[in-house]
């Protein structure tokens, strides 16, 4: 006979996330990684969540199903999250729908990573198998300014991680979310 599994008492108490948006190269699941480290908490990476999902590498799903269905696809699978005590870094192209937005704010404060412009090309490069969701012949200067203002409007918080290093920057969040964030 199999022992009965132990059931430990849930913790009922709702435990904020904390969930980092921005452009690719930006830093998220960089930084995601070392917050979730220093709070003790999980790390999500909401790319890393498709590809296990649909079995297929980001930017291989992006040329199967097209720009279309995968920004569905990603908002459905964040728009659907259920988690507690996770730093949840997201894909950049996120913040192009309103209920994806809307369940990360629901989970707790947003926080715009910022890289200048330059600073992104330079990271992104060709931006080849990288996953980007750009609709085809938009330019990657025309993705940056098209994302901007909306990355801005989902955000609590903005840290630029282009001007300081990754523990500086994680320092400046956890800061501000320690002190009351959102």
């Amino acid at each position: 006979m199999t022992p009965a599994p132990v059931l430990l008492p849930r913790d009922d108490q709702p435990r904020r996330c904390l969930s980092l948006v921005g452009m690719a190269g930006a830093g998220k699941s960089t930084l995601g990684r070392l917050l979730a480290g220093r709070l003790g908490w999980a790390h999500l990476d909401t790319d890393k969540l498709l590809e296990a999902y649909y079995g297929l590498p980001l930017q291989q799903l992006l040329d199967r199903v097209g720009l279309a269905a995968f920004l569905e696809l990603e908002e459905h699978q964040v728009g659907a999250l259920g988690v507690q005590r996770t730093v949840v870094s997201t894909g950049g192209s996120v913040v192009y729908s309103r209920r994806a937005v809307e369940r990360l704010r629901l989970l707790g404060p947003v926080v715009f990573l910022e890289i200048g412009l330059p600073a992104f090309l330079d990271r992104v490069g060709r931006g080849e198998d990288r996953g980007l969701a750009r609709a085809p012949g938009k330019s990657f200067e025309q993705l940056y300014l098209e994302r901007q203002p909306l990355y801005l409007a989902a955000a609590d918080f903005t840290v630029r991680t282009d001007e300081q290093d990754p523990e500086a920057c994680a320092r400046q969040i956890l800061d501000w979310f320690q002190e009351g964030g959102a």
